[in-house]
């Protein structure tokens, strides 16, 4: 079925032609938005269980360093998530028809290729809104992309899931499709979880898509490996949040007193990332005005990787007036994606 006769709307496809193939929209200042001056990064240090936003790793060299986490042998989500929408893309396609893909962490797009693949196999127009906090990452990939795709049209945004999601424009395709693929929802604990469905839900007008990719509960040696390579780029991903966190708070972080650690707590299902610090001192970040001790093997949790359960994930989502209708794993069923739609919000109606 083509793009015309599902919407019949003549105008929705002369607009679509008409498009700029490239519009990219920045919302941050910098391309990271300073978040009530740092104030996130304050509290997260005053606590007694030190943490960082996670957004923080992602300068450029933090963006460049997690494309190469990707392709460690190790790290198997990424090329695991690969294989199963290499397979089954062409099923999503036909399961949604012509839609708008909005991407959610961007990245290099490389598993989004596969997709657009599958909707240019249906002749289907293809429009696609990549949102990254690195625009310097988010402008390469997509003159790559058009490159590639000379049917393509990108309207990328530079910002963060809360500024971007509500900042989308309308599309003109009938449908959109949220993607947020590497298990990235694992980043969030269950209260953030719960408030960052409840966004992509209000991004969402009935019947629009979203499609999760998340890691699943496996034996603990193989999630461990996974996150301590032998080559220590994710040892090198994890420190650079300090230098991250010198150039945007005029901060005096010494990387070199901190060493990596990640492993996985069977208690709450996730892999944990911290930075130990390996001797007492004080770090200054002096765009804040903000003074942090630090006491010998005292940790900072940079990062969380929660790991699910499918049935569960699906009553989850459910919760959150998305129904599943259809999931799939790769054949060690180590990951899963989950194509959800969002339903008409039951209202509730008194008798009285």
């Amino acid at each position: 079925m083509s793009f015309l006769s599902q919407t019949g709307d003549t105008n929705s496809l002369e607009q679509f032609s008409q498009a700029k193939p490239l519009q990219i929209d920045c919302l941050l200042d910098n391309a990271i938005e300073a978040i009530d001056d740092g104030k996130d990064v304050i509290m997260g240090l005053s606590k007694s269980q030190k943490s960082l936003p996670p957004r923080y790793f992602y300068d450029s060299r933090g963006s460049q360093l997690f494309e190469q986490i990707c392709q460690l042998p190790e790290y198997y989500p990424t090329r695991t998530e690969a294989e199963i929408l290499k397979q089954y893309a062409p099923e999503i396609a036909q399961l949604t028809g012509a839609c708008e893909l909005i991407e959610l962490g961007s990245g290099s797009s490389t598993k989004t290729r596969l997709l657009l693949d599958a909707y240019q196999g249906l002749n289907y127009p293809l429009e696609y809104c990549p949102i990254d906090v690195s625009g310097s990452m988010l402008k390469e990939s997509a003159y790559q992309l058009l490159a590639d795709y000379p049917r393509l049209h990108i309207h990328g945004l530079v910002g963060t899931y809360d500024r971007a999601l509500t900042n989308l424009r309308p599309s003109v395709l009938p449908r959109k499709m949220v993607l947020f693929l590497g298990s990235t929802i694992g980043n969030f604990n269950p209260k953030e979880c719960d408030r960052f469905l409840t966004q992509i839900v209000t991004a969402l007008d009935e019947g629009d898509y979203f499609l999760l990719g998340i890691d699943l509960q496996k034996p603990k040696q193989i999630l461990e490996a996974a996150y301590n390579d032998s080559q220590g780029v994710t040892a090198a991903f994890n420190l650079n949040i300090l230098q991250h966190l010198n150039w945007r708070f005029q901060g005096n972080f010494e990387p070199t007193l901190f060493t990596h650690q990640a492993f996985y707590n069977s208690t709450q299902a996730q892999i944990e990332m911290h930075l130990a610090c390996q001797k007492a001192h004080s770090v200054i970040l002096d765009a804040p005005d903000f003074r942090v001790n630090f006491e010998p093997e005292e940790t900072i949790l940079t990062e969380i990787s929660r790991k699910f359960d499918l049935h569960q994930m699906q009553d989850y989502l459910l919760a959150h007036q998305l129904k599943t209708l259809q999931v799939w794993t790769d054949s060690q069923r180590w990951f899963g994606v989950l194509l959800s739609q969002k339903q008409q919000h039951k209202q509730i109606i008194n008798p009285n």
